[in-house]
């Protein structure tokens, strides 16, 4: 264990000595986030601030930490990683088109599928039992990594926002995987402790004012690392398995998901970005940069709080937590009008209701 706490201390100083030779590097390649009307940035920054965490994390898992893991799964996984780097560096450098990130997104999740090995099998559906994905292992696989690959890269526009909702969403995975699920092995969580490590040896030079940001060298990285880790629970995937790690990453899967959503409601193409997402919203209320990414962050604890009371519900509570966790976050989507304004449907039932019960009360009364 003293092994374990002291490599990733030193995770944690690669990282913090090797970014301000990063954002050198950014500078030198032309990895630079120049302003427009889409960014907060007022000056221009530099990206590829993945690469340092990068650096760092392999760093410790090769160096130090490498009997902890299987050597196979360990290069493996390495490969992938290169290639999900590789991707962000062309396109923090030159800015690839949507479809050509998702190709290498989709090469990268080959490797993890076909030379680590890691994938979805089965899955245990409450009442009907075991059931095997045959064909279904490889599709579910591939849409599982884009999907929460492109989430994490969706929320990264503050400084230090995809940075700190990923070390809150690691450390609660973390810390369920090691503590309460018996479906991933303890290196997993040691290679997630480690990434968390890595990332907050980052956060100093990314959080606001940053000094340099993640890129899609580091948002995509860390998303594709979240989508990988997450496998390993849901290789045999039942109800828990499956909902933990969406409720952890409830902040980026629910951007995502009203903003497609508001682009399809909008008859708007789904790629086309816009100035809408969560962060967007509220800043447009009146909050600070600063203020944004403070309340996100708490957000994501909310969140991971919830997914820790799964593992100590049984399936009714589970379902019911589930329901009143939807609900909650409905509401909260309609109040600051993540979709739109005038799209309200639960907030405007409720306001309906109580009207027809006031009116009710009044007539009694009379």
């Amino acid at each position: 264990m003293y092994k374990i706490i002291a490599s990733l201390i030193a995770t944690f100083i690669i990282a913090l000595v090797i970014t301000p030779i990063v954002r050198h590097l950014s500078f030198k390649l032309g990895a630079v986030d120049n302003p427009n009307a889409r960014r907060v940035n007022r000056i221009p920054m530099p990206t590829m601030g993945g690469l340092a965490i990068f650096i760092a994390f392999n760093t410790t898992n090769f160096f130090l930490l490498r009997e902890q893991y299987p050597l196979g799964q360990l290069f493996a996984l390495f490969v992938a990683q290169c290639v999900i780097i590789f991707t962000g560096v062309i396109d923090d450098i030159y800015e690839l088109l949507p479809r050509q990130k998702i190709l290498g997104i989709t090469l990268a999740a080959l490797v993890v599928y076909f030379l680590a090995h890691i994938k979805m099998t089965t899955i245990t559906l409450p009442f009907l039992g075991v059931i095997s994905l045959g064909w279904l292992s490889l599709p579910l696989t591939l849409i599982w990594i884009l999907a929460i690959t492109n989430a994490v890269n969706l929320i990264d526009g503050l400084d230090g926002l995809a940075t700190g909702v990923a070390i809150i969403a690691l450390s609660t995975s973390a810390i369920t995987g090691y503590f309460f699920l018996n479906v991933t092995s303890t290196f997993v969580s040691i290679m997630m402790a480690t990434l968390v490590a890595a990332l907050l040896g980052f956060l100093p030079y990314n959080f606001n004012p940053a000094k340099i940001y993640l890129g899609d060298t580091g948002s995509l990285f860390i998303g594709f690392m979240i989508s990988v880790f997450a496998l390993y629970g849901l290789k045999n995937a039942t109800f828990i398995t499956v909902i933990i790690p969406v409720i952890i990453l409830g902040v980026p899967i629910t951007d995502t998901i009203y903003a497609i959503l508001r682009r399809l409601l909008n008859k708007k193409p789904i790629s086309q970005a816009d100035k809408h997402h969560l962060h967007h919203r509220l800043m447009q209320m009146g909050l600070t940069h600063r203020q944004t990414v403070l309340v996100i962050y708490g957000i994501a604890l909310i969140f991971s709080f919830i997914s820790l009371m799964y593992p100590l519900s049984n399936l009714w509570g589970s379902i019911l937590l589930t329901i009143a966790t939807l609900v909650g976050l409905e509401l909260f989507v309609e109040a600051i009008g993540l979709v739109g304004d005038d799209r309200q449907p639960l907030l405007n039932g409720i306001k309906k209701v109580v009207l027809r019960l006031s009116r009710a009360v009044n007539k009694s009364k009379k």
